[in-house]
């Protein structure tokens, strides 16, 4: 299987990189992944690294997806490497939290210009390879992006687009043969998130939140990302998997006056 992987250079791209070297491995494949990062080019080489370590073979790539020129540069490169892509994985993302009308234009415009316009564009790069092959794109999402969070800035709103953008994609592609669907990670432990479950209080107050009592591992959320986009997944199309511990489900009991189960 031949996959991009954007923002996949540590947290939950890396888990997907790795997830889907080890799935083609226990299939008798051989993974070819370009990992896609921001910045130096270390991360993704030692994720790239990994990979040939489970007998895949993998290349490292940088670019800022808010800059337009970069997606199609990344996909020209991936498939020049590859002779071709099976798969998309539109994984990178940024945050900035504040209140919506404290966020200045700069702030609102680079959420967008990553999570969304980043996405995109790598799409609408990769449709042409995908349909040669009847590939699969799966968007990385967010619980935030189905259920509104003060204080989460532009995050939300960018996220709920995206979700809506692949559902989107998933009906316009289908007639290729193209699958499209999204994973929505609910609270997650992360790279950018290790600041706040560092602090243990905060941290098992959240677990308590959870049904399943515990924070979400990158691994988790890889593992549905390698699922979707496999031919397991073969009859999934336009879908939105929240994988969040069942934190999603508990909100409708809290609601004042619902008739209770006792």
């Amino acid at each position: 299987m031949r996959v991009i992987v954007s923002g996949g250079s540590r947290g939950i791209g890396a888990a997907v990189c790795i997830r889907i070297a080890e799935a083609a491995a226990s299939r008798g494949e051989r993974a070819q992944i370009a990992v896609c990062g921001l910045g130096s080019s270390e991360p993704q080489e030692e994720v790239a690294r990994a990979v040939r370590a489970l007998g895949g073979d993998a290349i490292a790539l940088s670019g800022d997806l808010s800059n337009i020129d970069v997606a199609p540069s990344l996909v020209e490169a991936a498939v020049s490497e590859f002779g071709g892509l099976d798969a998309l994985v539109a994984n990178a993302g940024v945050a900035s939290p504040a209140r919506i009308c404290d966020l200045s234009v700069a702030e609102w415009d680079k959420m967008f210009e990553v999570n969304l316009r980043g996405a995109w564009l790598l799409a609408k790069y990769c449709y042409p390879h995908l349909k040669k092959n009847g590939g699969a794109a799966c968007f990385t999402s967010s619980m935030s992006g189905q259920l509104p969070h003060a204080g989460s800035g532009a995050y939300s709103p960018t996220k709920a687009a995206l979700t809506m953008l692949a559902q989107t994609l998933a009906l316009e592609w289908a007639p290729d043969g193209i699958r499209v669907n999204v994973v929505s990670p609910g609270m997650t432990h992360t790279p950018m998130t290790e600041k706040m479950y560092a602090d243990p209080a905060i941290k098992q107050a959240r677990e308590k939140l959870i049904p399943l009592s515990r924070i979400g591992d990158p691994r988790d959320i890889a593992n549905a990302i390698e699922f979707l986009i496999s031919p397991l997944a073969g009859y999934i199309t336009g879908q939105d998997l929240c994988v969040d511990g069942g934190f999603s489900k508990t909100i409708l009991s809290h609601i004042p006056g619902r008739p209770s189960s006792k």
